[in-house]
């Protein structure tokens, strides 16, 4: 299913993203950071967060230490953008 209109992204290429990434994927923008676009209109950010969530599992509600997306920082917080744009290279 076409998730994102403007830049082509289906579910299923969100969910690879997610699921290749070595960082903690937890917001749209590092989706698109990942997937090498960025967001266009924005229609698509909360269905694009809601198949982070779906593909974390129960990861995405509390990660436990150890766990590999335990690394996570809040969205709006200023030192998450480093964290974000080092994404890209996925």
């Amino acid at each position: 299913m076409i998730v994102c209109s403007c830049n082509v992204l289906s579910d299923d290429d969100i969910r690879a993203a997610v699921a290749e990434s070595d960082d903690a994927v937890r917001h749209a923008k590092q989706v698109y950071g990942c997937l090498g676009c960025s967001a266009e209109c924005g229609r698509c950010a909360r269905t694009i967060k809601t198949i982070i969530d779906e593909a974390l599992g129960p990861c995405a509600q509390s990660c436990c230490s150890g766990c590999p997306h335990s690394h996570t920082v809040a969205a709006n917080d200023e030192a998450a953008e480093p964290a974000q744009f080092a994404l890209a290279a996925c």
